[in-house]
């Protein structure tokens, strides 16, 4: 092969390198923007399910759990505040948990909705289930921890899923129903 090949193999590939990576971009140009409006809308109606009275949901604020950018809101019916949504996140056995907790206007809970995970199927993926998620509602910030056995005041780890039902429970709703009191100065 003299210098004159391997000149030409080098242009092609840089030719080549050069129209895959304006594809790619033109690609990217794209479906970036469809791809954000289906993620906002996707997250408006998540927001919608989880205070279904609401008819006007705002973004009160930013935090980082776990170094996450989160919102948190308050939905208002008629100018009334009714209540008020944490979006949050948990470290759980092998992804993080991204999850929306719904409070009432006395930060009582009224629902928990796991947006994703990647936990284990058939095992952590057991915090989907409504038998988790519904020990949640009517719980207020006191009794919003894990324990081992058998509870109605608390809310029942899984078992064999105890590091996703604390990650869900303590380090995500927890600390998001926290996190909302302390922003807003409530004092109880």
């Amino acid at each position: 092969m003299t210098t004159k090949d391997l000149i030409k193999i080098m242009i092609n590939l840089v030719v080549i390198y050069i129209a895959g990576g304006a594809i790619l971009v033109m690609v990217y140009a794209k479906t970036s923007p469809v791809i954000f409006m289906g993620d906002k809308e996707e997250k408006e109606a998540a927001l919608r399910k989880m205070v279904p009275e609401a008819d006007k949901i705002e973004v009160l604020g930013t935090w980082e759990p776990h170094q996450k950018h989160a919102e948190y809101y308050v939905a208002r019916k008629g100018g009334e505040d009714v209540g008020y949504i944490v979006e949050t996140y948990g470290k759980g056995y092998s992804s993080y948990i991204h999850i929306l907790v719904a409070l009432d206007k006395n930060f009582t809970l009224q629902k928990i909705d796991i947006l994703s995970h990647a936990e284990t199927p058939g095992l952590g993926d057991e915090i989907e289930k409504d038998i988790f998620k519904n020990q949640f509602v009517g719980k207020t910030l006191e009794h919003i921890k894990l324990i081992k056995v058998e509870t109605k005041e608390d809310i029942q780890a899984i078992t064999g899923v105890t590091i996703s039902s604390r990650a869900v429970t303590d380090d995500a709703v927890r600390n998001g129903v926290k996190m909302l009191k302390e922003r807003l100065k409530v004092k109880r």
